[in-house]
């Protein structure tokens, strides 16, 4: 009983020793308290950060490799926090320590789990994660965390950003550059920022790039939020050249030495034409003209070939051969890209393959990196014209250039030289909409007509919406949208335009009925004529980044109420007209002596409300509100 008693007092003072070790001293918890309520909603803070770069060569000599370390000390700012701790890696890099620490730098045996990382609506082959579940029992625990992940080949090495998902209390990012590297460290959206920069040169005769910003927020939450690079400061790492036993070896020093890999990867393709030379012939037989041929074959891999993003390596860059994505009916953007260029050429067009960054990456041609681009399309050469024809686009017409790549520039293959040119942008006539309703009141029941239309990229999104439901479900999913999914509202009578042409205005026209709209009391009517309410969630408040709209948008709404017999207006909304930068908004109410006609007129000129205008937009989105809170009056005459 003796020796028992005497085990479990060693083992009592051994687990408060090691929980003295580990646990929150009363320093940390009062920075916990302070930094939660600098961050507000932020569970954990990382309040030292530490991004360390090296470089090295292969062992043949043929290639620049990157070690990067990172080392990070974690804090739990809230009173318990749960997180995900993960870093992803592919085949052209490594993950050699990936751990954490508690305090007293012993380990914190989390699982670890190593996995091919998966989305519902993405397919990897190559992407890995290895990732584990952390939690914080109290508030101000920390934890160490150590990364050491090395790249076999430098281009594979762009960006460093000094924001997190958790904000940084104090971020330090060095880069040790070698005398025999050729690097140019490219700054991006460091103004506003207090970033502190020194060169040193350390005892290996290298030269050592050292940043260093303190209180970096998190990574925004927001949705419809530009790009990462316009938004965070970073650093680009352009690595141009290296020199190697006396011998200088280009790597991107400029937009060539980019547009030369990306050939080389090209021309390691082996196109089979054969596999689909029967389907060429049958889309293209019974056209009248080449036009007719064109849009054939383009929207046929639109309409039959899905789209699914691949990595795998040198995959990842290299666009599959033709026959397979025919063959396999799926495909990446690169893909597809090259079965629209191989069949066209197979019809006698002159088709090529281009590379583009989509209006998320904020760069252009003249940053030779990998990060410059995202996407591949096809450019057709056309009488004088070029026609960019990007099959991930479903339901886009022959011309319609989604938003998404209007305005940037993209790299056309043109043998071993290329050409840079940009996409053209267009106006808000191109996407408009409108909307068109005329009510009466039957029994405190609104009815009525109404007619819906689209064009643009307003089709387009219609279309795509609607055709993800299976066919045995399309019906009520038009009738759920038209109704806006409220019991009070319903529609009957549909009648649409063809919905497989994506060339012609979309037209909906249906009849209406709706409740709980008009109330009568001691002989005056009630009524709210406005039930769609567009815009009127539309509340920046809280928000950090600009708003960016799938598209520019000119939306025009006319609802027209006919004056019932015997009656009088005695009361209609308030007029509203405001303009900004990006947007322009009126709303009117009018009178005739038979009728009443609401009209909203919504257009966003540039697809953005920027943050600088949030304050603007938000005292307007006040007053919209009121006026759609606000009824008509009608009295007996």
């Amino acid at each position: 009983m003796k020796t028992l008693i005497h085990f479990l007092l060693i083992l009592t003072v051994g687990i408060a020793s090691a929980q003295r070790g580990i646990d929150p001293t009363d320093e940390d918890v009062q920075l916990a308290k302070k930094l939660r309520e600098q961050y507000g909603k932020e569970d954990v803070a990382i309040l030292e950060s530490s991004d360390m770069v090296s470089f090295g060569i292969s062992k043949d000599g043929s290639k620049v490799t990157v070690s990067n370390k990172i080392r990070e000390k974690l804090m739990n700012i809230n009173h318990r926090a749960d997180i995900h701790k993960y870093e992803f890696y592919d085949s052209e890099s490594k993950i050699e320590q990936f751990s954490l620490k508690f305090r007293n730098d012993k380990k914190a045996n989390f699982m670890v789990q190593d996995e091919f990382y998966k989305d519902s609506d993405l397919f990897y082959n190559d992407a890995r994660v290895k990732h584990m579940a952390v939690d914080f029992p109290v508030q101000g625990y920390t934890y160490n965390y150590e990364l050491d992940k090395s790249y076999n080949d430098v281009k594979y090495f762009t960006s460093l950003y000094f924001n997190d998902e958790y904000p940084v209390i104090n971020k330090k990012i060095s880069i040790a550059v070698p005398k025999w590297l050729n690097v140019e460290l490219r700054e991006f959206n460091f103004s506003g920022y207090s970033i502190s920069k020194n060169q040193t040169v350390n005892s290996d005769g290298e030269t050592v790039f050292t940043y260093e910003l303190k209180n970096a927020p998190a990574f925004y939450k927001d949705e419809n939020a530009p790009g990462r690079t316009y938004v965070y400061p970073h650093i680009l790492v352009l690595a141009k050249s290296y020199t190697k036993d006396g011998k200088e070896n280009r790597l991107f020093t400029d937009s060539a030495d980019l547009y030369k890999w990306y050939k080389s990867l090209v021309d390691m393709m082996e196109d089979d034409p054969s596999a689909f030379k029967a389907k060429v012939d049958e889309l293209t037989a019974a056209a009248k003209s080449d036009e007719e041929k064109i849009k054939n074959i383009y929207y046929w891999v639109q309409d039959n070939i899905r789209y699914i993003a691949f990595e795998d390596g040198i995959a990842g860059f290299k666009p599959d051969e033709s026959q397979n994505v025919f063959t396999k009916r799926y495909g990446d953007c690169k893909g597809m890209a090259n079965l629209i260029k191989q069949m066209l050429k197979a019809a006698g067009f002159d088709a090529r393959l281009t590379w583009i960054g989509t209006k998320h990456i904020s760069y252009d041609y003249t940053v030779p990196s990998l990060a410059v681009d995202n996407h591949m399309i096809c450019t057709l050469l056309y009488k004088g014209k070029k026609f960019y024809l990007d099959g991930t686009e479903k339901f886009g017409a022959l011309g319609v250039n989604a938003e998404r790549i209007q305005g940037k520039e993209v790299m056309i293959e043109d043998g071993d030289k290329f050409i840079i040119d940009k996409i053209p942008t267009s106006n808000t006539e191109v996407n408009k909409e409108t909307y068109a309703i005329r009510l009466a009141i039957d029994n405190e029941t609104l009815k009525g007509k109404c007619t819906k239309t689209f064009m643009g990229e307003s089709c387009a999104e219609f279309l795509y919406g609607y055709n993800r439901f299976g066919q045995e479900r399309k019906q009520d999913a038009l009738q759920n949208y038209l109704s806006l999914r409220n019991k009070n509202i319903q529609v009957s009578n549909v009648v649409t335009s063809d919905l497989k042409n994506r060339e012609q205005q979309l037209k909906l026209d249906y009849d209406v009925a709706v409740n709980n709209k008009v109330s009568s009391f001691d002989g005056e009517i009630y009524v709210d004529i406005d039930f769609m309410k567009e815009f009127n969630d539309f509340d920046f408040k809280e928000r950090k980044t600009d708003y960016e709209f799938d598209y520019k948008s000119d939306y025009l709404s006319s609802v027209t109420l006919q004056i019932p017999a015997g009656y009088k207006v005695t009361k209609l909304p308030e007029n509203i007209n405001v303009s900004g930068k990006d947007y322009d908004v009126a709303i009117t109410f009018t009178q005739t002596p038979k009728e009443i006609i609401c009209k909203k007129n919504f257009v966003f000129k540039n697809g953005v409300i920027k943050t600088t205008e949030f304050t603007a937009w938000n005292d307007f989105i006040k007053n919209l509100n009121t006026i759609y809170n606000q009824q008509i009056v009608l009295s007996k005459s």
